[in-house]
């Protein structure tokens, strides 16, 4: 053995000895039996004699060797880590094979057992039956070998790859001390520098997992690896930390567990992959650093934690939420009267009990609050004390005001996923619920559905209530998320010296794509522009609000068949040459459209270009809510859903359905853009504009890793390298804010709203006398009354100060929301405004421009061309300024630049910034095809008297053919491109069919 390597082990074997640990030997070891039994009898006898004497009447001379018989055969049923939890029983004598340290100090005893644990480390563990083979270092639990380090030394020419090839090659799996939880629980490849773990050996299948700090430390912004260490080796956390007596027990007991995970196979069929799960360094740092800090300074504090995407939130969640059940003080009081989890997530509601179980072994210790139990259910939950509560953000606006006998007692709240709908309203409710019995609230009548736009641009407003304000010392928060928000920052985050606020513990993007547990998506970013000219085929120049036509032209231009056309072969093409062979044969892609409307019309035209190539290897679902009209008919996502076998896809089958390898593509709007975990997902197109924390949350649907899925794909249609880069650049590292909310800008807002004089004191008292007192069928109507005259005078404003107005009065509600989210404000003058407000904000109507409403009408589309901008890496900073999240430091309202302008000058300002790369001939064959055709009477006659798809599918075609054909003879070098390629030939035809078509039954209508 070479010295240097000799030297490593002897200092890691000194370190573990200075702590507790005892200098094993191999004399009473049985290599056979993979087990030292007399080191687990001397445990046994000391810590429980009674049940030894009563074993030994039971068998005598051979109790040994019953009880290593009787071991394991409960190994083999239930595995090494629920016998070292649970122990096992043999007639009828109930043993224990090692002791954990209590939660509290109340008994000795247990805490004598605790000390009687016998942990050795031994160097040149020689394992084998079959040869001398060794381990370099081993560490015994009462005889029992349960954690295995494997050592290399750079200085040797040798790293952490050349140990974990060793595990790999030159370990038998066979070995009994090898089989997957009998003996170890968990191998380490460690070298100088760097440290790799598994838990199951398994040949060349094993599979290893960074087991680092990160460059910078646990929980600092960084890279993988581990940072200087000025005392010693960069990996002496591993001794002088992990695998500490206390550390090492702890994991065992509250951290190690099973993972149950559900797959589909490439036909469809279920199958259940269990796997050993010992936790991630950044996941054991981060829960030990809550908990100890929960220990220290009790309740009413918040923690926020900003976890990548491929962290392992749903474990941390539950080793946290099982810690903080179990948390005492130092007067051995419980800190925690209950633990609620809040999440949407139904994954997690069975993994957190499942996990759970498999700690304490006993039923109810989770209670489940889903969505087919009620508010009663919850409020008795908590009322009873239940240890830990998993339930919905839903629940809360409903059971706020039934809570009894929760003063004075401690709650932990853990989010999973916080974001500003956590921070606003319904956190508020829970804060009400938990914290404030005195707090009351009626529920107003719900508001109509809203429109997909109309939910969009109100994302992030806060439903009307009286609510709970700002912390309260009985409440602890502990967030977790991978892009917090401003709001969240400030709600959840940790403030430091010179006032920002940080999270209490960061595990970066960086650090989680440099460690391989998620991709990086923007490792291969395409972008295209659309360029097109549009042009009013209308004697009429009307003058238009600019960016309303600008939204409107857009819009029309973004559904045209035509530009459709151009894209959807982009699509199907791409996934058939590239995705279709990613990950196997088994990858999948997504289609990201900017609404409901365009969704639909992706969809048809995705599935007409792949049965008009016939193509049988690819299908698509699409995912949107509601229903949308469109030319007459009503559609739904299950009503175009359907299976080869004609039945409907329900919505909730949908992702299983997709899972599957029937359906290859996924067209979506507004759906699937987050919480969606398909790891099959390889490539994805975007038409839509995308911005912030949605962009990163959209395109992190690509970023789960998978069994030889090793890139992704992003080609998109409506955003630019730029915007990409500046969305994901705050959520690269660690996000901060700079400072708090400012909050008197609620009362300068106020002030902003009262100069208008459209409403005053007097308004706001009759409004908040009647929706005070118990509402009878009649008070709506009042309250609508009241607001009546503030609507009318808004009506009266000029179209600038409407806007101003309307947005102020969202801003109001707004700030208010989130400024008594993060602090109290004593002012119930202020609360009752902020509820008027809310009631007049929906009631108040929006500017109506009858000019915009026939300007489609006006438009035609001259020529389209796809030009792509980028294609490559899009590369994000270190340690980047960008990182930095802003709070407003003014409440002003800027009017909208709305200046009219004629729609021929609109048009000609869009056609300038989106042209440039036509060429005359791409002018010359677009023109004079469209300008022949519409001098067909035949064709005006017969799409008048037939429906389009008969137009587009039989006449047409003939006729277009006849067209261009002769314009080829008269013009053979600008015609020429047009048959040398197919599918431009195809897709001018059919856009020119279905524009012609439209044109002649509007040219009909014109006649009548």
């Amino acid at each position: 053995m070479n010295n240097k390597e000799k030297r490593f082990e002897e200092d890691i074997e000194s370190s573990l000895l200075k702590s507790g640990y005892e200098k094993g030997d191999l004399k009473t070891y049985d290599r056979e039996r993979a087990i030292d039994m007399p080191k687990l009898i001397t445990f046994i006898r000391k810590t429980q004699p009674k049940q030894w004497i009563r074993y030994t009447k039971i068998y005598g001379d051979s109790s040994e060797n019953k009880l290593y018989r009787r071991f394991q055969d409960s190994v083999e049923a239930n595995g090494l880590l629920y016998v070292l939890r649970h122990g096992f029983k043999d007639r009828g004598v109930q043993f224990k094979v090692c002791a954990f340290k209590p939660n509290s100090t109340l008994s000795d005893k247990v805490m004598a057992d605790y000390d009687a644990n016998i942990l050795e480390v031994t160097r040149q563990f020689n394992y084998s039956t079959e040869n001398e083979n060794s381990i370099d270092i081993v560490l015994l639990l009462n005889g029992i070998p349960i954690v295995a380090l494997e050592l290399k030394d750079q200085l040797t020419g040798q790293s952490v790859a050349n140990a974990m090839r060793q595990w790999k090659e030159d370990r038998n799996p066979r070995e009994l001390c090898f089989h997957r939880d009998s003996r170890f629980l968990i191998y380490f490849a460690v070298d100088l520098y760097e440290v790799e773990m598994t838990t199951e050996l398994k040949g060349d299948a094993t599979y290893f997992l960074p087991f680092n700090q990160g460059s910078n430390g646990a929980g600092n912004v960084g890279g993988a690896g581990n940072p200087e260490n000025p005392n010693g080796y960069a990996t002496a956390y591993l001794w002088e930390h992990v695998l500490q007596k206390d550390t090492l027990m702890t994991i065992i007991q509250k951290f190690m567990l099973h993972e149950f995970k559900e797959t589909l196979d490439k036909n469809g069929n279920k199958h259940t992959r269990e796997r050993m799960i010992f936790p991630r360094y950044h996941q054991l740092d981060s829960v030990t650093k809550m908990l100890d800090d929960a220990k220290k300074n009790g309740a009413g504090k918040n923690y926020l934690i900003q976890h990548s995407a491929g962290s392992g939130k749903s474990n941390s969640i539950a080793w946290l939420a099982y810690g903080l059940s179990n948390l005492f003080d130092r007067y051995n009081e419980s800190i925690f009267r209950s633990v609620i989890v809040v999440t949407d997530r139904r994954v997690l509601d069975s993994q957190l009990q499942d996990t759970i179980y498999q700690f304490d072994h006993v039923r109810g210790t989770v209670v489940k609050i889903d969505r087919n139990k009620t508010s009663k259910d919850l409020r008795d939950a908590i009322n009873s004390g239940a240890k830990i509560i998993i339930t919905t953000l839903q629940k809360f606006p409903v059971i706020f005001d039934q809570i009894e006998g929760t003063e004075g007692k401690n709650f932990a709240v853990i989010v999973d996923e916080a974001h500003s709908s956590q921070t606003g309203n319904s956190a508020k409710k829970l804060r009400a619920a938990l914290a404030d019995k005195e707090a009351s609230l009626k529920e107003f009548a719900e508001m109509e559905a809203k429109t997909e736009a109309e939910v969009k641009d109100e994302e992030d407003i806060i439903v009307e209530q009286m609510l709970a304000h700002g912390k309260h010392k009985n409440l602890s928060f502990f967030a977790f998320t991978a892009t917090p928000k401003p709001q969240t920052l400030e709600t959840f985050g940790t403030k430091d010296p010179e006032g920002h606020f940080r999270p209490f513990h960061v595990y970066s993007m960086k650090q989680a794509i440099e460690e391989g547990f998620i991709l990086n998506v923007l490792d291969h970013y395409m972008t295209y522009q659309d360029c097109y000219k549009l042009v009013n085929e209308t004697p009429e120049n009307p003058e238009v609000p600019v960016s309303k036509a600008v939204k409107v032209i857009k819009r029309y231009e973004s559904l045209h068949p035509y530009v459709l056309s151009q894209k959807v072969p982009i699509i199907v093409e791409t996934y058939r040459s590239i995705t279709a062979h990613k990950i196997h044969g088994r990858a999948k892609a997504m289609v990201v459209t900017a609404s409901r409307l365009h969704a639909i019309r992706y969809y048809q035209e995705i599935k007409k270009y792949i049965n008009e190539k016939g193509y049988k290897d690819v299908d698509i679902l699409v995912a949107f809510s509601g229903s949308v009209e469109a030319d007459g008919v009503e559609y739904t996502e299950p009503g175009m859903n359907i299976r080869s076998d004609g039945t409907h896809i329900k919505e909730n089958q949908l992702p299983e359905e997709f899972a599957g390898d029937e359906y290859q593509m996924l067209v979506v709007a507004e759906k699937y853009q987050t919480g969606f975990d398909e790891p099959l997902l390889h490539t994805m197109f975007v038409d839509k504009k995308l911005k912030g924390v949605k962009a990163v949350q959209t395109l992190s649907r690509l970023n789960r890793t998978y069994p030889g899925k090793n890139d992704t794909l992003i080609i998109d249609f409506a955003n630019t390298k730029e915007d990409i880069q500046a969305a994901f650049q705050p959520y690269y590292e660690e996000t901060t804010l700079d400072k708090a909310v400012d909050v008197n800008l609620i009362y300068d807002t106020q002030t902003k709203l009262r100069n208008f004089r459209l409403y005053d004191d007097t308004d706001v008292q009759a409004f908040i006398d009647i929706y005070k007192k118990q509402q009878s069928d009649t008070d709506l109507g009042k309250i609508t009354s009241i607001l009546l005259p503030v609507i009318n005078g808004y009506q009266k404003l000029a179209d600038d100060d409407r806007f101003i107005f309307k947005k102020t009065v969202r801003n109001y509600c707004k700030w208010y929301s989130y400024i008594t989210t993060v602090t109290k404000m004593f002012d119930r003058e202020l609360e009752e405004e902020y509820i008027f407000c809310q009631y007049l904000d929906k009631l108040l109507p929006s500017i109506h421009d009858p000019d915009m409403e026939n300007i489609e009408d006006k438009l035609k589309l001259d020529y389209f061309k796809l030009k792509q901008t980028y294609d490559g890496e899009i590369e994000l900073e270190e340690s980047s300024d960008e990182s930095e999240l802003k709070n407003p430091k003014k409440v002003e309202v800027k009017p909208r630049d709305e200046n009219d302008e004629e729609l021929n000058q609109i048009l000609d300002n869009i056609n300038e910034h989106y042209n440039g790369i036509f060429t005359e001939q791409d002018k010359v064959i677009a023109t004079t095809l469209i300008r022949k055709v519409q001098e067909e009477d035949q064709l005006k006659t017969f799409a008048q008297n037939n429906d389009k798809q008969v137009y587009v599918q039989s006449i047409f075609p003939e006729i277009f053919s006849k067209i261009a054909q002769e314009c080829y003879v008269q013009s053979m070098n600008a015609f020429k491109k047009l048959f040398e390629n197919k599918e431009l030939y195809n897709a001018i035809m059919n856009s020119i069919g279905k524009e012609s078509f439209y044109d002649f039954n509007k040219q009909g209508k014109a006649d009548e």
